[in-house]
């Protein structure tokens, strides 16, 4: 890859400025520039972001250098500088018709006021527009760019694991992947999946979901989602991805709702591993009136501290009622360590079963009446059992 560094001014990058959106594309220096090719992550500086980069420029601080790519046809791509070239080309804007720059975010002055682009002094006005960026312009093959951008020294808020994923796996089903879960003014997945999806669309995370939950595995198996891409990558669109992500949110739906406004929803639901859920249990038949009315009383129980597990005990129980193994699901209240000295002083060290004595740290606190029958974590519901007795009795 050939790369050769160029000093361009401000005003000349953010000329031809213009924000189609996801599917309009960004472009900018005289319309030359494709501030976000296919493999690009979205835009995702905050607004405190932005500031600073702007606050750095009317500072004379150097901002670090970008890249570009220059195409056979001699336009351009950015390779690294996005998130930078947006928050300046948001500020500066665009030109209306009464000639006024009309930026999309202020800045605060020395004096503590906000000020747009138009609002700044002739002098900070130039100063922005004069200021030059070191731009490295590259020329090489589609995989030198590639292998490129994985290397390079990011600036600013780091690649996520899908963004880079998407810098690799381009192609049409991505592209089409995108209009159902990248952000967009009106995101499809988000509108429908946000009560029960922990994720930022804006950084792409609602799509490495989907895309965990069709391969059938977690988030952070890396290689199974990169399988999924591969396998999909040349699909001419990703309707199936989709249909598979509304088919878990509408099961969710249907099994822990009791009427039609779908009124039982909690905060408990918002990123649980629903992928897994729905492959486990959805050939299950459930009653959702039974099953709210499990989760309404695990709810309340204040021996439950895990109440994120409470979904997937309620569903595991309700298949399975004598399946024990799942109350680890909901990290059950232990005894204190008071509780534990107190019981131990009670039995002078003497465990009930055997009859033995033991030092403390040789015994462990028990539940003489087991939670699922009833029984809570107080003084009079343990006893102190020997760890040989404890276990016999925790295998019966």
């Amino acid at each position: 890859m050939n790369i050769h560094p160029q000093s361009i001014k401000v005003i000349d990058v953010i000329d031809g400025f213009k924000d189609g959106g996801e599917t309009g594309g960004v472009v900018a220096y005289h319309g030359l520039l494709n501030v976000r090719p296919k493999y690009q992550r979205n835009f995702c500086y905050d607004v405190p972001d932005e500031q600073k980069v702007i606050r750095s420029i009317l500072n004379g601080w150097p901002l670090n250098v970008m890249y570009w790519v220059k195409n056979p046809d001699g336009t351009f791509e950015i390779l690294d500088g996005q998130q930078r070239t947006l928050s300046i080309c948001n500020f500066c804007g665009t030109i209306n018709e009464k000639g006024i720059r009309n930026g999309s975010f202020l800045i605060v002055g020395a004096d503590g006021k906000q000020y747009n682009f138009q609002s700044l002094t002739k002098e900070d006005q130039d100063k922005i527009l004069n200021y030059e960026l070191t731009i490295y312009v590259c020329e090489g093959t589609e995989k030198e760019k590639l292998e490129w951008f994985q290397i390079i020294n990011m600036v600013g808020k780091q690649l996520t694991p899908q963004e880079r994923r998407n810098a690799i796996y381009t192609g049409p089903w991505l592209s089409d992947a995108k209009r159902y879960f990248s952000a967009t003014a009106s995101n499809p997945a988000k509108s429908i999946g946000d009560p029960f999806v922990k994720a930022d669309a804006n950084r792409q995370e609602y799509l490495e979901t989907a895309i965990a939950w069709a391969a059938g595995c977690s988030t952070s198996d890396s290689a199974k989602i990169e399988a999924y891409m591969a396998k999909h990558r040349n699909d001419e669109n990703a309707s199936e991805l989709w249909q598979y992500f509304c088919d878990v949110i509408d099961w969710i739906k249907k099994v822990f709702s009791t009427g039609p406004k779908f009124p039982n929803y909690r905060r408990e639901m918002k990123g649980l591993d629903w992928g897994q859920l729905y492959l486990e249990f959805s050939d299950c038949t459930f009653q959702a009136e039974a099953l709210e009315k499990d989760v309404a009383a695990l709810m309340l129980d204040d021996e439950v501290t895990k109440k994120s597990g409470i979904y997937e005990y309620a569903l595991l129980s309700y298949v399975d009622p004598s399946n024990r193994s799942a109350l680890s699901l909901l990290n059950l209240r232990t005894f204190s360590e008071e509780i534990r000295r107190k019981k131990y002083d009670e039995q002078g060290g003497i465990c009930p079963k055997c009859g033995k004595h033991f030092d403390i740290s040789e015994m462990d606190a028990d539940h003489i009446t087991p939670w699922i029958k009833g029984g809570k974590t107080t003084l009079d519901n343990c006893q102190m059992l020997c760890k040989s007795c404890n276990r016999s009795k925790g295998a019966k």
